[in-house]
C-alpha cells in the first residue's frame, strides 16, 4: 500500500494517523452535501477467504447465509464468539467461485484472521490480507453514472456489488448514494485520477460520518467480544440470518432474538459541543451512571459532533451526556425490526 498512500499524498493528502487522511479542507463535510466526493477509505480493509471449501467454511463462521452472497447480493454480516459477542462484522462479496472478500475495518483484518485460522486446516481454504488492495469512496448523486462511465457495468443498488477485472465495486446505504471501489493498487491510482476531475478528493471522515447518518457501525479492535450483533441494529440491516444451520454462536444470538433479550441497542445523537469523543467513551445519565459507550463519532457539516451509541434499552435519567456535552438523540433512517437478508437478496433493496 506504499504506492497507494504515496500517490494520496503527491495529490495533497495528509495522513493524520493510520486511520485518517485528511485534504485538510475544513468545509469537506458542506463539500459532500453540495458535489460528488471521492475518499480513500484507509480504514477499511479485504480479508480474501479462497478454496474449494469457502463456501462451506464461512458458513459454520457468519451470520449471513452463503448461498445469498452470489456475486449480485453483497451480505452484511458479522463473525462471533460462541457467546455470539462479535469479533467483526462486515459485507461478504463474492469476487468468483471459490473465492470470497470481506470488507472490515482494517484493525480487524489480522485478528480475525488469526481466529479463522484456528479452523481452516480442516477445510480446503487459505486466509489472506489483500495488503495490495485499496479501497476508495464515492459519494454522491453523480457518482453511479461515474462508475458506469469509468467501469463500464451497472452501478449496483444498496447492498449489492459489481465484479470487475481488478475487484468489486458495492455500495453502502445513505442520503446519497455510495459506492466502494476495492481495486488493486495499480486500477486505483488509475481510477482515483480519472474520477479526480469530476468529484472533489476529501478525507474518509466524511465517509465515516455518512456512516453515522446511515445508523452503520463498524466493529473495531478495541470493541472486540463485547456486543451481541443485535446491539448494532445487525439484524435491522440485514446483517443476521434466522433461517440459516448453525454457525459460531448462533444460539445465543437466536434466543436472544426470539426472547427479546436484547439489552442494549445502537442510538444516532449529536452532541452539543464540537469536541470528538473517544471510541469507547461513556455516556453518562444525569445521576451519574454510566448507560452506554460511543461506538462511531464525527463532525457534521456544522462543525458539531455526532456519534452512534450502544445504550441500554432501559430508561435513563436525563439528560444524557458524553463528557461535558449533552447528548441529543437523532432519528435512525431504518426501523429496528428484524429485516431478514433472504428478503433483501430477492427484493428491492
Amino acid at each position: 500500500m506504499t504506492d497507494w498512500n504515496a500517490h494520496l499524498e503527491s495529490h495533497g493528502a495528509r495522513h493524520v494517523d493510520a486511520r485518517h487522511v485528511s485534504f485538510a479542507d475544513p468545509a469537506q463535510v458542506r463539500e459532500a452535501l453540495e458535489k460528488t466526493v471521492l475518499q480513500p477509505l484507509v480504514h477499511l480493509a479485504i480479508l480474501e477467504i479462497r478454496g474449494s471449501d469457502a463456501e462451506r467454511f464461512l458458513q459454520g463462521q457468519t451470520s449471513a447465509q452463503l448461498t445469498l452472497a452470489d456475486g449480485d447480493f453483497a451480505a452484511p454480516t458479522s463473525f462471533c464468539t460462541p457467546k455470539g459477542r462479535m469479533l467483526a462484522n462486515g459485507q461478504l462479496m463474492r469476487r468468483e467461485e471459490g473465492c470470497y472478500w470481506l470488507l472490515l475495518d482494517a484493525g480487524l483484518v489480522e485478528p480475525l484472521r488469526g481466529h479463522l485460522a484456528k479452523f481452516a486446516p480442516f477445510y480446503k481454504v487459505e486466509l489472506t490480507a489483500r495488503d495490495d488492495l485499496a479501497i476508495i469512496g464515492l459519494t454522491g448523486h453523480a457518482a453511479p453514472a461515474l462508475v458506469e462511465a469509468r467501469f463500464d457495468v451497472t452501478p449496483p443498488t444498496t447492498w449489492r456489488q459489481a465484479t470487475v477485472d481488478d475487484g468489486v465495486i458495492a455500495r453502502h446505504p445513505g442520503n446519497l448514494p455510495r459506492l466502494l471501489l476495492c481495486l488493486t493498487t495499480p486500477a486505483a491510482i488509475d481510477a482515483w485520477d480519472a474520477l479526480a476531475h469530476d468529484a472533489t478528493p476529501v478525507g474518509n471522515d466524511v465517509w465515516q460520518w455518512q456512516d453515522i447518518q446511515a445508523g452503520l457501525a463498524w466493529l473495531d479492535a478495541s470493541l472486540q467480544d463485547s456486543y451481541l450483533p443485535q446491539m448494532f441494529n445487525w439484524e435491522a440491516l440485514g446483517g443476521v440470518s434466522f433461517k440459516k444451520g448453525c454457525y459460531t454462536g448462533q444460539e445465543v444470538v437466536a434466543r436472544a432474538h426470539f426472547r427479546g433479550q436484547v439489552k442494549k441497542r445502537l442510538v444516532r445523537a449529536r452532541l452539543e459541543g464540537a469536541s470528538l469523543p473517544g471510541i469507547g467513551d461513556a455516556v453518562i445519565d444525569a445521576e451519574g451512571k454510566a448507560r452506554g459507550e460511543v461506538v462511531a463519532a464525527a463532525l457534521d457539516g456544522q462543525g458539531q459532533a455526532e456519534i452512534l451509541a450502544v445504550l441500554t434499552t432501559r430508561e435513563s435519567a436525563e439528560p444524557l451526556t458524553v463528557g461535558e456535552q449533552r447528548l441529543e438523540r437523532l432519528e435512525l433512517p431504518y426501523p429496528v425490526e428484524r429485516l431478514d437478508p433472504e428478503a433483501m437478496a430477492v427484493g428491492s433493496p
